[in-house]
């Protein structure tokens, strides 16, 4: 007989390792199961982390409260930013970006009363039951989101009944840009001058000048705040007007916030085409003169019922402000005014709308210094609106001008009718407003 010890059966695992084979494949399974399953629970675990952030900034963003909204946050460079913008805080109202689709009908085609170069305007009507307009912007990215804030910027500060109230907005990280404005049912004055209401003939003599008084002290009080605003697209499709045809000033998307030690700001020209003040065009250089120049065009469609820009009139004429000067420096103003106004036929009607026609050609002479301030502007309106000329020794309208006349000193012999945005400033003030 062998003995106990040499009689046994001794397994050798293979690859020299302690532990037999069974014992082994037992503790990989063991392992790889441990390895799943914590992998499984780590990934569950970080989904419902991003659920409950989501969520809880879902809450915050939908909230409709008045809160304070800080400067815009960007991954641009600090070098790309607009100082203007500046790092002051403002207060409005934030509405869900759910409750104003809900408002638009889902902002449906049938809602859009008008659009322009930076969104499409809806009428809507608030869960509250306020109508409303609801601007929305195009697609995000940092110029819009930079030219929305500087919006809500602006029209958070003012308070004029001749300016257009915004109610509110979505936040800035919403998945679309929305400004929620005070509903102005009537539509634009470039509606009722040459446009679809044109037909209505609902602009007499009386609410032209009413629109050309109000548009004014709206401007002025722009350029009387502090910091000074420039708005820098007055053109007649940015004057709204309520039901009893009073002015309502809109779109602010362009404004500057002009330094208080500055005289002018130096950046790429921007604006709609016929409105642009030339000075600004060659120069680069935006002042409140600026304004002066596209209310001056504003005055010119106020007396002529015609468009700032019209490609089916002659070539010299495709821009109403040199067709403005060309017909007063050649004593054609008939040919110029709207003939539904009366201009042939009564006086006094006559001598209003030539009093008004000098002062838009003041307005737009090319040198900025021989424009008037809007104040001044809006002065002598309000003279020629209550018949203060009637006291005064007024120029008959067929007798020409005097070639020295100092109204006719450093015309304006054109308005630039395009501009382009690839233009560089070259002064200190980065250009980084759309």
């Amino acid at each position: 007989m062998l003995p106990f010890y040499q009689s046994m059966e001794v397994s050798h695992p293979p690859n020299g390792s302690g532990y037999p084979a069974r014992k082994r494949n037992t503790g990989k399974k063991i392992a790889i199961g441990a390895g799943v399953g914590a992998g499984v629970g780590g990934f569950i675990a970080g989904g419902l982390l991003c659920l409950l952030w989501y969520k809880s900034r879902e809450r915050k963003q939908h909230s409709t409260s008045s809160i304070l909204l800080g400067p815009t946050t960007s991954s641009e460079p600090s070098s790309n930013r607009d100082p203007e913008l500046g790092s002051s805080q403002y207060q409005t109202t934030l509405f869900p970006y759910e409750e104003l689709k809900e408002a638009t009908n889902g902002f449906s085609t049938s809602r859009e009363l008008g659009g322009g170069g930076f969104g499409i305007v809806y009428k809507g009507k608030l869960r509250d039951g306020r109508v409303v307009a609801v601007k929305r912007l195009y697609k995000n990215n940092w110029k819009r989101v930079e030219q929305f804030m500087n919006e809500v910027e602006i029209l958070s500060q003012l308070r004029h009944p001749n300016l257009v109230s915004l109610y509110g907005c979505t936040s800035r990280h919403s998945r679309e840009l929305l400004l929620v404005y005070e509903y102005v049912p009537n539509g634009t004055v470039a509606d009722h001058l040459h446009g679809p209401h044109a037909h209505n003939r609902a602009l007499t003599w009386p609410i032209r000048m009413r629109i050309a008084v109000e548009t004014a002290d709206a401007v002025a009080y722009l350029h009387a705040v502090e910091p000074q605003i420039i708005h820098r697209d007055v053109k007649t499709s940015n004057i709204l007007l309520d039901s009893s045809f009073h002015v309502k000033v809109a779109d602010f998307g362009l404004s500057r916030l002009f330094p208080l030690d500055a005289t002018h700001v130096s950046t790429a020209p921007q604006g709609t085409p016929g409105y642009v003040d030339p000075f600004y065009h060659r120069c680069f250089q935006l002042t409140d003169k600026s304004d002066v120049y596209s209310f001056g065009v504003v005055l010119a469609e106020l007396i002529s019922s015609k468009p700032a820009v019209d490609t089916n009139r002659t070539y010299r004429e495709i821009n109403l402000a040199n067709m403005t000067v060309s017909k007063i420096q050649n004593c054609q103003l008939e040919q110029l005014v709207d003939p539904r106004l009366g201009y042939q036929s009564d006086w006094e009607m006559k001598t209003m709308i030539t009093l008004v026609a000098e002062l838009a050609l003041r307005c737009l002479q090319l040198e900025r210094e021989m424009r008037p301030s809007i104040k001044e502007v809006l002065e002598v309106l309000r003279g020629i609106e209550s018949g203060e000329y009637k006291t005064k020794k007024v120029v008959e309208a067929d007798v020409p001008v005097r070639e020295d006349d100092s109204l006719l000193k450093n015309i304006l012999s054109y308005s630039p009718d395009s501009i382009t945005g690839r233009w560089e400033s070259r002064a200190t003030t980065p250009n980084t407003s759309v």
